[in-house]
């Protein structure tokens, strides 16, 4: 998007001003509208060009190009793409490689990701789809407070797909994860041993005692 027109770029006869608190100064000629920018040492934008007549505004030009770049970089900054996860599992899972699979979809949903839970049959196994879909159902009901079925399990080929979407949007569980790993940063600090002073020695406590000579062994 091009930049509006500004001070003496603006070829009209006359604009609608609105003063630089957003107040409406009324019709007025573009001199008088530029002169009354330079007495208040502003610049003159046109915020409308489109209007009849067109509508300007008394601003500094610069300090509002600031913040708008500032907003622009915080919504870029705050935009989260969404992602999807993939776990595949087999129809006759055994329940070790259940809970490892189940824990990653755990996982993927906690972080704010979608996740796509996809059955693959084999052989024999394509005669059942029954056992795909009691799987996934499970599945659904075991990770139900951090995720939902946003597309229900239904075949696909030799396969059978689920979509499940994560309770919290991305930007959520991020900033939770900061929370979480801000405040787990200050209770180990707190929690850091604190080094025992070392008592200073007795002046003489350790000192070597000198043997004393008798008079009969002086001699």
């Amino acid at each position: 998007m091009s930049e509006p027109r500004i001070n003496d770029r603006i070829r009209v006869p006359e604009v609608r001003l609105v003063g630089p608190n957003g107040e409406q100064v009324g019709i007025v000629r573009v001199e008088d509208a530029l002169r009354l920018a330079a007495e208040a040492d502003l610049d003159l934008v046109e915020v409308a060009p489109m209007a009849k007549p067109p509508v300007a505004k008394l601003m500094d030009f610069g300090k509002f190009k600031y913040e708008a770049a500032m907003k622009a970089r915080e919504a870029r900054k705050n935009q989260v793409n969404t992602v999807i996860k993939e776990i595949k599992l087999r129809p006759k899972i055994d329940p070790h490689d259940y809970g490892t699979k189940k824990g990653h979809v755990e996982r993927f949903l906690k972080g704010g990701d979608k996740v796509k839970v996809t059955i693959m049959f084999r052989g024999r196994e394509q005669s059942r789809p029954e056992l795909g879909f009691r799987l996934l159902q499970r599945l659904a009901e075991d990770v139900i407070e951090l995720g939902t079925v946003e597309s229900a399990p239904k075949q696909d080929g030799r396969n059978m797909v689920m979509v499940l979407a994560p309770t919290k949007k991305k930007s959520e569980a991020k900033a939770e994860q900061r929370r979480a790993r801000s405040a787990a940063a200050t209770e180990g600090a707190a929690d850091a041993p604190v080094d025992a002073p070392v008592d200073a020695p007795v002046e003489g406590a350790d000192a070597p005692v000198e043997e004393q000579q008798s008079p009969e062994t002086a001699q």
